[in-house]
């Protein structure tokens, strides 16, 4: 891809990983590699608009049918889809409809867009990992080969030893502290043609590993806290994103709506954006992202 390539918009689809859980800002939003990303387009090219459609939980399914189609809609120069994750994950996993809707979604992003990006999800070290890891493996595989047929990116952060170091993953053990989705954004960065600021793929310090004791506390803390929670909400068909919209998305007009930076002279780094009508009129301020 051509290096210090221009790009004008940004469009991210799907589920918590992209929404940014659990990169937390003090007012309790997230602000993950998607918001990063779009920051440092937005200080290249002044106008730069955004919109984060992706909402926590959701599965392929809902993705195309909830944010696929609003997405194409608007014709961004970089759309960006990460989903299928969250499928694998489940006790039971019908992956022919997996590789069926996800390829539904490329058919549909690919021709609307200046470039689609697509990922191999990171995952964190652990026996989790290694009970699904067949069926991640199998959905990478599709990644690749819907990517090779329409000429989308890949970013392989499924391949990048240091993204499995716990220490980027937060307590919970699913979602990625703010250093890992600054280093997602990073390997983004640098796939879309963008001259590299660090290194995202260097390992972490070597540290001490932490007694046996220290780690079966946080073992115990772990399952109360957020496993016990997770499974709950399998069982009973219940998902964190339920009632939930994209931080774009407007569920009362049920459409999306771009934001663009609120500074003037779209100075590095945005803090807040402002909202944008169709990407030209101006509607009511929006802080955030």
């Amino acid at each position: 891809m051509e290096i210090n390539a221009s790009y004008t918009s940004l469009v991210a689809v799907g589920d918590s990983f992209t929404e940014g859980m659990s990169d937390l800002l003090p007012d309790g939003s997230y602000r993950g590699w998607a918001d990063v990303l779009a920051s440092r387009l937005a200080a290249r090219t002044p106008g730069f608009r955004y919109a984060n459609l992706a909402v926590r939980g959701k599965l392929i399914g809902q993705i195309v049918d909830e944010q696929v189609e609003v997405a194409a809609a608007m014709r961004a120069d970089v759309v960006t889809l990460v989903g299928g994750l969250n499928d694998t994950l489940r006790p039971t996993c019908d992956m022919g409809m997996v590789r069926g809707r996800l390829e539904e979604a490329v058919e549909r992003l690919a021709p609307s867009c200046g470039k689609l990006v697509l990922m191999r999800s990171p995952g964190r070290n652990g026996p989790v990992m290694e009970r699904f890891r067949p069926r991640m493996e199998e959905l990478f595989a599709l990644v690749d080969e819907l990517a090779a047929r329409h000429d989308a990116a890949v970013v392989d952060l499924y391949g990048a030893p240091v993204l499995g170091d716990p220490r980027l993953w937060d307590v919970d053990r699913l979602h990625l502290t703010a250093e890992g989705h600054r280093r997602v954004a990073e390997a983004v960065w640098q796939t879309l043609g963008l001259p590299p600021e660090s290194d995202w793929r260097a390992p972490l310090p070597a540290l001490a590993p932490a007694r046996w004791a220290a780690r079966r506390v946080e073992d115990v803390r772990f399952a109360r806290q957020h496993l016990l929670p997770w499974i709950g909400r399998r069982l009973t068909g219940r998902s964190s994103g339920d009632g939930r919209a994209g931080a774009q998305f407007d569920a009362e007009r049920g459409r999306a709506f771009w934001v663009t930076p609120e500074e003037k002279g779209w100075a590095a780094p945005v803090a807040t954006w402002r909202q944008v009508e169709s990407g030209e009129r101006e509607g009511r301020d929006a802080s955030g992202s």
